[in-house]
Protein backbone atom coordinates (compact mmCIF):
# COMPACT_ATOMS: atom_id res chain seq x y z
CA UNK A 1 0.00 0.00 0.00
CA UNK A 2 1.38 3.39 -1.00
CA UNK A 3 1.54 6.33 1.46
CA UNK A 4 -1.34 8.03 -0.34
CA UNK A 5 -3.45 4.88 -0.10
CA UNK A 6 -2.71 4.56 3.60
CA UNK A 7 -3.65 8.22 4.11
CA UNK A 8 -6.88 7.73 2.17
CA UNK A 9 -7.73 4.63 4.16
CA UNK A 10 -7.13 6.46 7.44
CA UNK A 11 -9.30 9.37 6.29
CA UNK A 12 -12.16 7.04 5.41
CA UNK A 13 -11.95 5.20 8.71
CA UNK A 14 -11.82 8.51 10.56
CA UNK A 15 -14.81 9.86 8.63
CA UNK A 16 -16.98 6.81 9.14
CA UNK A 17 -16.52 7.05 12.91
CA UNK A 18 -16.88 10.84 13.09
CA UNK A 19 -20.19 11.05 11.24
CA UNK A 20 -22.28 8.92 13.68
CA UNK A 21 -21.28 11.28 16.49
CA UNK A 22 -22.58 14.43 14.78
CA UNK A 23 -26.34 13.83 15.39
CA UNK A 24 -25.70 13.75 19.13
CA UNK A 25 -24.03 17.15 19.00
CA UNK A 26 -26.88 18.52 16.88
CA UNK A 27 -29.33 17.15 19.46
CA UNK A 28 -27.43 18.98 22.18
CA UNK A 29 -27.47 22.24 20.22
CA UNK A 30 -31.18 21.87 19.46
CA UNK A 31 -32.06 21.12 23.06
CA UNK A 32 -30.23 24.19 24.33
CA UNK A 33 -31.81 26.35 21.64
CA UNK A 34 -35.39 25.24 22.29
CA UNK A 35 -35.28 25.00 26.10
CA UNK A 36 -33.09 27.92 27.17
CA UNK A 37 -35.26 30.84 28.32
CA UNK A 38 -34.30 34.26 26.91
CA UNK A 39 -33.55 35.51 30.42
CA UNK A 40 -30.79 32.90 30.75
CA UNK A 41 -28.88 34.13 27.69
CA UNK A 42 -25.83 36.18 28.73
CA UNK A 43 -25.88 39.84 27.79
CA UNK A 44 -24.40 40.51 24.38
CA UNK A 45 -25.10 36.99 23.06
CA UNK A 46 -27.98 35.68 20.99
CA UNK A 47 -29.70 32.39 21.73
CA UNK A 48 -28.67 30.82 18.38
CA UNK A 49 -25.04 31.78 19.00
CA UNK A 50 -25.17 30.35 22.52
CA UNK A 51 -26.67 27.08 21.27
CA UNK A 52 -24.14 26.65 18.46
CA UNK A 53 -21.25 27.63 20.72
CA UNK A 54 -22.32 24.95 23.20
CA UNK A 55 -21.67 22.33 20.56
CA UNK A 56 -18.20 23.51 19.51
CA UNK A 57 -16.25 21.97 22.39
CA UNK A 58 -17.96 18.55 22.09
CA UNK A 59 -17.37 18.68 18.33
CA UNK A 60 -13.67 19.42 18.77
CA UNK A 61 -13.35 16.64 21.34
CA UNK A 62 -15.18 14.28 19.00
CA UNK A 63 -12.79 15.05 16.15
CA UNK A 64 -9.78 14.43 18.40
CA UNK A 65 -11.27 11.23 19.81
CA UNK A 66 -12.02 9.82 16.35
CA UNK A 67 -8.52 10.66 15.13
CA UNK A 68 -6.95 9.02 18.17
CA UNK A 69 -9.27 6.00 18.03
CA UNK A 70 -8.71 5.47 14.33
CA UNK A 71 -4.98 5.22 14.98
CA UNK A 72 -4.93 3.29 18.25
CA UNK A 73 -7.97 0.98 18.27
CA UNK A 74 -6.87 -1.44 15.54
CA UNK A 75 -3.37 -1.60 17.03
CA UNK A 76 -4.71 -2.96 20.32
CA UNK A 77 -7.32 -5.26 18.80
CA UNK A 78 -10.42 -3.20 19.56
CA UNK A 79 -13.12 -3.65 16.95
CA UNK A 80 -15.52 -1.37 15.13
CA UNK A 81 -17.69 -2.94 12.48
CA UNK A 82 -18.13 0.45 10.83
CA UNK A 83 -14.37 0.74 10.41
CA UNK A 84 -14.17 -2.85 9.16
CA UNK A 85 -16.90 -2.12 6.65
CA UNK A 86 -14.81 0.67 5.14
CA UNK A 87 -11.78 -1.59 4.88
CA UNK A 88 -13.28 -4.93 3.87
CA UNK A 89 -16.89 -4.30 2.91
CA UNK A 90 -18.12 -6.72 5.57
CA UNK A 91 -21.80 -6.13 6.27
CA UNK A 92 -22.17 -4.28 9.57
CA UNK A 93 -25.58 -5.64 10.59
CA UNK A 94 -24.60 -9.25 9.87
CA UNK A 95 -21.71 -8.96 12.33
CA UNK A 96 -23.54 -6.86 14.93
CA UNK A 97 -26.78 -8.84 15.02
CA UNK A 98 -25.45 -11.69 17.22
CA UNK A 99 -24.35 -9.10 19.78
CA UNK A 100 -27.54 -7.03 19.93
CA UNK A 101 -29.42 -9.24 22.40
CA UNK A 102 -26.52 -9.21 24.86
CA UNK A 103 -25.96 -5.47 24.43
CA UNK A 104 -29.64 -4.58 24.89
CA UNK A 105 -29.95 -6.90 27.88
CA UNK A 106 -26.88 -5.52 29.62
CA UNK A 107 -27.87 -1.96 28.80
CA UNK A 108 -31.36 -2.27 30.30
CA UNK A 109 -30.13 -4.27 33.30
CA UNK A 110 -27.38 -1.71 33.82
CA UNK A 111 -29.91 1.12 33.78
CA UNK A 112 -32.11 -0.66 36.33
CA UNK A 113 -29.08 -1.44 38.51
CA UNK A 114 -27.99 2.19 38.51
CA UNK A 115 -31.50 3.31 39.48
CA UNK A 116 -31.55 0.82 42.37
CA UNK A 117 -28.12 1.93 43.54
CA UNK A 118 -29.25 5.53 43.31
CA UNK A 119 -32.19 4.72 45.56
CA UNK A 120 -29.87 2.95 48.00
CA UNK A 121 -27.57 5.96 48.12
CA UNK A 122 -30.41 8.49 48.37
CA UNK A 123 -30.41 8.70 52.21
CA UNK A 124 -26.82 9.93 52.08
CA UNK A 125 -27.26 12.61 49.42
CA UNK A 126 -31.02 13.30 49.21
CA UNK A 127 -30.65 16.78 50.67
CA UNK A 128 -28.15 17.65 47.95
CA UNK A 129 -30.18 16.49 44.93
CA UNK A 130 -32.48 18.61 42.77
CA UNK A 131 -36.18 17.82 43.01
CA UNK A 132 -36.24 16.06 39.64
CA UNK A 133 -33.87 13.70 37.89
CA UNK A 134 -35.44 14.50 34.55
CA UNK A 135 -32.62 16.68 33.32
CA UNK A 136 -34.90 19.54 32.30
CA UNK A 137 -35.91 22.81 33.91
CA UNK A 138 -39.64 21.97 34.01
CA UNK A 139 -40.96 18.45 34.81
CA UNK A 140 -43.20 17.97 31.77
CA UNK A 141 -43.61 15.19 29.24
CA UNK A 142 -42.51 17.59 26.50
CA UNK A 143 -39.22 18.30 28.26
CA UNK A 144 -38.59 14.64 28.98
CA UNK A 145 -39.10 13.81 25.31
CA UNK A 146 -37.03 16.83 24.24
CA UNK A 147 -34.13 15.54 26.36
CA UNK A 148 -34.45 11.94 25.07
CA UNK A 149 -32.43 12.55 21.86
CA UNK A 150 -29.50 13.72 23.98
CA UNK A 151 -29.70 10.53 26.03
CA UNK A 152 -29.90 8.20 23.04
CA UNK A 153 -27.83 10.05 20.42
CA UNK A 154 -25.27 12.00 22.43
CA UNK A 155 -25.09 9.51 25.27
CA UNK A 156 -25.44 6.33 23.26
CA UNK A 157 -23.22 7.22 20.31
CA UNK A 158 -21.23 10.42 20.77
CA UNK A 159 -20.06 9.57 24.30
CA UNK A 160 -19.00 6.10 23.21
CA UNK A 161 -16.86 7.62 20.48
CA UNK A 162 -15.37 10.05 22.98
CA UNK A 163 -14.83 7.74 25.96
CA UNK A 164 -14.41 4.29 24.48
CA UNK A 165 -13.21 4.69 20.90
CA UNK A 166 -10.99 7.67 21.68
CA UNK A 167 -9.96 7.58 25.32
CA UNK A 168 -10.09 3.88 26.17
CA UNK A 169 -8.33 2.90 22.95
CA UNK A 170 -5.60 5.47 23.63
CA UNK A 171 -5.12 4.30 27.23
CA UNK A 172 -4.83 0.69 26.11
CA UNK A 173 -2.34 1.65 23.41
CA UNK A 174 -0.22 3.70 25.82
CA UNK A 175 -0.26 0.91 28.39
CA UNK A 176 0.72 -1.63 25.78
CA UNK A 177 3.47 0.62 24.44
CA UNK A 178 5.06 1.54 27.78
CA UNK A 179 5.11 -2.10 28.91
CA UNK A 180 7.21 -3.00 25.91
CA UNK A 181 4.59 -4.52 23.60
CA UNK A 182 5.54 -7.98 24.82
CA UNK A 183 2.62 -9.59 22.99
CA UNK A 184 0.39 -8.90 20.00
CA UNK A 185 -2.24 -7.26 22.19
CA UNK A 186 -2.24 -5.36 25.50
CA UNK A 187 -3.52 -8.25 27.61
CA UNK A 188 -6.35 -8.30 30.12
CA UNK A 189 -4.50 -6.36 32.83
CA UNK A 190 -3.83 -3.35 30.65
CA UNK A 191 -7.32 -3.51 29.15
CA UNK A 192 -8.97 -3.48 32.58
CA UNK A 193 -6.89 -0.48 33.62
CA UNK A 194 -7.97 1.32 30.43
CA UNK A 195 -11.61 0.36 31.02
CA UNK A 196 -11.64 1.56 34.63
CA UNK A 197 -9.78 4.83 34.00
CA UNK A 198 -12.00 5.75 31.06
CA UNK A 199 -15.09 4.81 33.12
CA UNK A 200 -14.02 7.01 36.06
CA UNK A 201 -13.36 9.90 33.68
CA UNK A 202 -16.77 9.20 32.17
CA UNK A 203 -18.25 9.73 35.63
CA UNK A 204 -16.23 12.88 36.24
CA UNK A 205 -17.43 14.23 32.90
CA UNK A 206 -21.00 14.31 34.23
CA UNK A 207 -20.15 16.68 37.08
CA UNK A 208 -20.23 19.99 35.13
CA UNK A 209 -23.79 19.40 33.93
CA UNK A 210 -24.88 18.42 37.44
CA UNK A 211 -23.23 21.52 38.87
CA UNK A 212 -25.53 23.67 36.74
CA UNK A 213 -28.59 22.44 38.67
CA UNK A 214 -27.27 21.83 42.19
CA UNK A 215 -24.32 22.71 44.35
CA UNK A 216 -21.78 19.89 44.40
CA UNK A 217 -20.92 18.24 47.69
CA UNK A 218 -18.38 15.44 48.33
CA UNK A 219 -21.18 12.89 48.74
CA UNK A 220 -22.90 13.97 45.54
CA UNK A 221 -19.61 13.98 43.60
CA UNK A 222 -18.79 10.46 44.84
CA UNK A 223 -22.28 9.21 43.97
CA UNK A 224 -22.19 10.69 40.47
CA UNK A 225 -18.74 9.32 39.66
CA UNK A 226 -19.54 5.89 41.10
CA UNK A 227 -22.82 5.34 39.28
CA UNK A 228 -21.53 6.55 35.93
CA UNK A 229 -18.26 4.64 36.34
CA UNK A 230 -20.19 1.40 36.85
CA UNK A 231 -22.02 2.04 33.59
CA UNK A 232 -18.74 2.98 31.90
CA UNK A 233 -17.12 -0.29 32.97
CA UNK A 234 -20.03 -2.19 31.45
CA UNK A 235 -19.73 -0.34 28.14
CA UNK A 236 -15.94 -0.66 28.15
CA UNK A 237 -16.16 -4.41 28.65
CA UNK A 238 -18.53 -4.71 25.70
CA UNK A 239 -16.19 -2.64 23.53
CA UNK A 240 -13.30 -4.90 24.49
CA UNK A 241 -15.06 -8.25 24.24
CA UNK A 242 -17.51 -7.49 21.42
CA UNK A 243 -17.38 -4.24 19.46
CA UNK A 244 -17.73 -0.47 19.63
CA UNK A 245 -21.20 -0.79 18.13
CA UNK A 246 -22.27 -3.24 20.85
CA UNK A 247 -21.17 -0.68 23.45
CA UNK A 248 -23.23 1.97 21.63
CA UNK A 249 -26.33 -0.24 21.64
CA UNK A 250 -25.90 -0.95 25.35
CA UNK A 251 -25.36 2.72 26.19
CA UNK A 252 -28.45 3.78 24.25
CA UNK A 253 -30.68 1.11 25.84
CA UNK A 254 -29.19 1.94 29.24
CA UNK A 255 -31.19 5.17 29.05
CA UNK A 256 -34.53 3.43 28.47
CA UNK A 257 -35.19 2.85 32.21
CA UNK A 258 -34.04 6.42 32.93
CA UNK A 259 -36.50 7.90 30.43
CA UNK A 260 -39.24 5.63 31.82
CA UNK A 261 -38.48 6.87 35.34
CA UNK A 262 -38.60 10.47 34.16
CA UNK A 263 -42.05 9.92 32.62
CA UNK A 264 -43.24 8.26 35.84
CA UNK A 265 -41.96 11.23 37.82
CA UNK A 266 -43.92 13.59 35.58
CA UNK A 267 -47.06 11.54 36.10
CA UNK A 268 -46.65 11.62 39.88
CA UNK A 269 -45.79 15.31 40.21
Amino acid sequence: MTPSERTGSFAKRFGVTLLPGIPGILALIGYIYFTTPPTAVPAGLSLPFLAVASGLTPLLLLVVACLVGTYTAPRVGLRSYLVDWVGTGDELWRRLRPEVRLAVGLGVLGGVLILLLDVALAPFIAQDLPQSAIGATEPTVANVLAYAPIRFLYGGITEELLLRYGLMSALAFVGWFVTGRQSDDPGSGIMWVAIVISAVLFGIGHLPALAQSVGLTPALVARTILLNAIAGILFGWLYWQRSLEAAMVAHATFHVPLVALSLIQVALL
